[in-house]
């Protein structure tokens, strides 16, 4: 059965930091599958902004190189590239500044019904200085919104500056906070998952979870990252927002309806109950780590200090055991881990269930394993369900685990939009349940906050591993000391 494509009304998107490489491998992408597959119409523009003193042929050679880079070539026939491109405009302006800002006020006035998203694919310190330009010069009406990418400032003063400095300008309506986590087809299929069956609702409990893992692993080093990197940090780059969006989805509570702050304040809910981790047991529920030199997919990689040059305490690893404090989730532990150069590019979501606490079976048949729902959002995007069933054959009765497996692809043998695609038309229809609202950002870096603070006042340096092991020897044990192991172990 094939998808549906509902088109999106016809707008006009300029997008800050368009030499960038957020939009050479990101933006521009998406942008050629929705008009590829006909969601966006054909009066639409996208037209990009930067210093940088292109002409708009230029920026348009500038494009066509970054889709052949990023874009599959079987899905790129000429004629298609060329129809896209041709809805591609560029203007030179300093977003912070003053130069350029007639050019663009000039083409937007040619088509003031349109609607004007503002994607500001550049350093978040410029955020509040190029909204009050677009304020300055008349850019901003009813139908305009503004796309902040992540991270929204480094802890929760400088958060709470860069929202007030845009909330000045924009209403929080018209405020897009984008995480590409939320628009992975899985992520959304938590709520249909959880909501949708009434299987699992009522099994998502205390009673019957015994604990969940959260993991997002990277293969890849810092590379050209590595100045940014060593001032944030994996518990900044990835734990506080990525991983605190999949952990308040897997928790929350169902929501009224779909309606976005309906969703967003459930969210919320799950952040304020988070329990805090403080000073006196940061050491025990947590574990810091820095890769050195190892082997990844076969091949010697350096380690962090290599790359970067210098002696470094950031962490590029980061594991702990966090509370939810509710009813529903009471006794419940949240294992979360996130770290570069492990040995598999991988994002999943185990929900491990109770073991029964009594069984008609022999100890011989089986191990009496727990089922465990796993919930995969990279690579191959899917959702499976391991049980427990007779292994096939004669000899007596013998149990073996089988995985009830469903690969997004596969099943539904098409190739599906990815995040950044949906949410940017999801901009466009101003819809804008999958984007953080700023109290959400707020209660991240509120609760984050206490957590660098807490290794502040602790300034043990990073507990060293391999490059392509899965993280120090004491993220075993986080886990292994309350009886559990994780979800990789599992699978050796």
């Amino acid at each position: 059965m094939a998808t549906t494509i509902i088109p999106v009304a016809s707008f006009d998107c300029v997008v800050f930091g368009a030499t960038g490489d957020l939009t050479a491998r990101k933006l521009l992408p998406a942008l050629y599958y929705r008009f590829r597959d006909g969601q966006i119409p054909g009066t639409s523009r996208i037209i990009g902004a930067s210093r940088s003193d292109l002409t708009a042929d230029a920026f348009r050679e500038h494009a066509r190189d970054a889709l052949k880079r990023f874009v599959t070539a079987a899905d790129l026939p000429e004629g298609k590239l060329a129809d896209f491109l041709a809805h591609l405009d560029y203007v030179a302006v300093d977003g912070t500044g003053d130069e350029g800002w007639e050019e663009l006020v000039q083409k937007l006035a040619e088509r003031p019904d349109q609607v004007r998203p503002y994607y500001l694919a550049t350093s978040p310190d410029l955020y509040g200085a190029i909204c009050r330009n677009l304020a300055k010069h008349g850019l901003i009406g009813e139908k305009s919104r503004v796309v902040l990418e992540k991270p929204i400032g480094k802890d929760l003063k400088s958060a709470k500056a860069i929202n007030d400095a845009v909330g000045e300008v924009f209403p929080e309506s018209q405020i897009f906070r984008i995480d590409h986590y939320l628009g992975k087809e899985t992520v959304q299929n938590l709520l249909s998952l959880r909501f949708a069956n009434t299987i699992f609702e009522r099994l998502w409990t205390s009673d019957v979870i015994d604990h969940v893992q959260i993991t997002v692993a990277e293969t890849v080093g810092v590379e050209g990252r590595a100045g940014y990197y060593d001032t944030s940090g994996a518990l900044r780059d990835m734990l506080q927002n990525h991983i605190l969006q999949l952990l308040c989805l897997t928790a929350m509570e169902s929501p009224l309806n779909l309606e976005a702050n309906s969703v967003r304040d459930e969210k919320l809910k799950v952040l304020r109950a988070l329990k805090p981790i403080t000073a006196h047991d940061i050491q025990a529920v947590t574990v810091r780590g820095q890769y050195v030199a190892g082997a990844v997919g076969g091949q010697p990689v350096p380690g962090y200090l290599d790359e970067l040059g210098h002696e470094s305490r950031t962490e590029t690893f980061v594991a702990m055991k966090v509370e939810v404090q509710s009813g529903r989730w009471a006794g419940v532990p949240f294992y979360l881990r996130t770290g570069k150069r492990l040995p598999q590019k991988l994002s999943e979501i185990v929900v491990q269930f109770r073991a029964s606490p009594f069984s008609i079976f022999p100890e011989e048949a089986f191990g009496r394993e727990p089922n465990r729902l796993v919930i995969r959002l990279q690579p191959q995007e899917g959702m499976k369900l391991e049980v427990m069933t007779k292994d096939p054959g004669p000899g007596g009765l013998r149990l073996r685990p089988t995985d009830l497996d469903i690969s997004f692809e596969e099943t539904f043998k098409q190739r599906y939009p990815d995040a950044y695609e949906r949410l940017l038309m999801d901009v466009v229809r101003g819809n804008a349940t999958l984007f953080m609202r700023r109290d959400e950002v707020e209660a991240a870096w509120a609760w984050a906050g206490s957590i660098l603070n807490a290794w502040a006042e602790r300034p043990e340096a990073p507990r060293p591993y391999p490059a392509g092991s899965w993280g120090p020897t004491a993220a075993i044990a986080l886990i292994e000391r309350d009886g559990r192991t994780w979800h990789e172990e599992l699978r050796l």
